[in-house]
């Protein structure tokens, strides 16, 4: 059960990286109407936080997690990938 909620939670932080990364690019930074009515709007700090934070924090968390994975991985694997780089 815990794996099948790291995976959805997997699958929202990358949802939001992606949203994040598409959102200056879908709206027309010059013209505030495109962005009047979003959320955070009218003005365009506040729809590029509301848009794109969550996918800079998601991201972070997800690359946080990943090296703290790596850190925490047995002794063994890890002398033996150590091991496996030096020949």
């Amino acid at each position: 059960m815990k794996r099948i909620g790291i995976v959805l939670l997997w699958i929202l932080g990358l949802y939001l990286v992606v949203r994040a990364a598409v959102e200056p690019f879908v709206i027309d930074l010059d013209d505030p109407a495109t962005y009047r009515l979003d959320w955070g709007g009218p003005h365009l700090a506040g729809v590029l936080a509301v848009h794109c934070l969550p996918g800079i924090v998601a991201a972070a968390l997800m690359v946080w997690s990943l090296t703290r994975r790596r850190r925490s991985a047995p002794a063994g694997a890890q002398q033996r990938h150590q091991h496996d780089i030096h020949q």
